[in-house]
């Protein structure tokens, strides 16, 4: 996978997941009050885009293992799995996007409902509390199933490049063996249909009358 394909890939898992860790710092903050917090109000949005979030993240999980599998199916064989990227590298990454987006749908949403966001500090502690964790298992699930994927698609390939490939058919070989006696064959018949039209010698008729 090119660099600029991860980055992507970092960046959507780090966008979904952020809704799953907005999610839980609400419910870590709230408790019971937390769904009827998310639900009224400037957060009106918020189930129907976690809904979403999570439906997404349903949907690439079952399209990364039906990858594998038809890998596996078309190689017959189990697939080698790629190096995996740094955890502690990919956790980074994934806290840093989630956090950032947790502030800013925050701050958002005390503007669209007219109050004052909390504090920076508030925002920090709370969006720790609700991103880490779901970064955590982000991190831990992604680099296990891009290292995976990336096997799987690298077999696929293989599997159909072999298919495509078109084994040429024998040249046909003369058998030099039988050359020799149809040659002979043919010039025997071939002299002995000369002799038949030229008749007798002119000795044989002089001597006849």
């Amino acid at each position: 996978m090119s660099g600029r394909r991860k980055a992507l890939a970092i960046v959507g898992l780090g966008v979904l997941g952020s809704q799953a860790g907005h999610l839980l710092a609400y419910q870590l903050r709230f408790g019971a009050a937390a769904q009827q917090v998310q639900s009224a109000g400037a957060h009106s949005y918020f189930p129907l885009l976690a809904k979403t979030a999570l439906g997404t993240v349903a949907v690439a999980l079952l399209g990364a293992l039906l990858v594998v599998g038809l890998a596996r199916i078309l190689g017959g064989r189990r697939i080698e799995t790629a190096s995996r990227p740094s955890y502690i590298g990919l956790l980074a990454r994934l806290f840093t996007i989630q956090l950032a987006l947790f502030g800013i749908q925050e701050v958002v949403e005390a503007m669209v409902a007219g109050v004052t966001a909390g504090s920076a500090a508030d925002l920090l502690l709370w969006g720790t509390l609700g991103q880490l964790p779901i970064a955590a298992i982000a991190a831990l699930a992604g680099g296990w199933l891009s290292a995976r994927v990336e096997s799987a698609v690298g077999a696929i390939r293989e599997a159909i490049g072999a298919a495509a490939v078109v084994t040429p058919l024998p040249a046909p070989v003369a058998n030099l063996a039988n050359a020799a006696p149809d040659r002979a064959l043919l010039m025997s018949c071939v002299a002995g249909s000369s002799l038949a039209k030229r008749g007798p010698p002119s000795s044989i008729r002089v001597t006849a009358n």
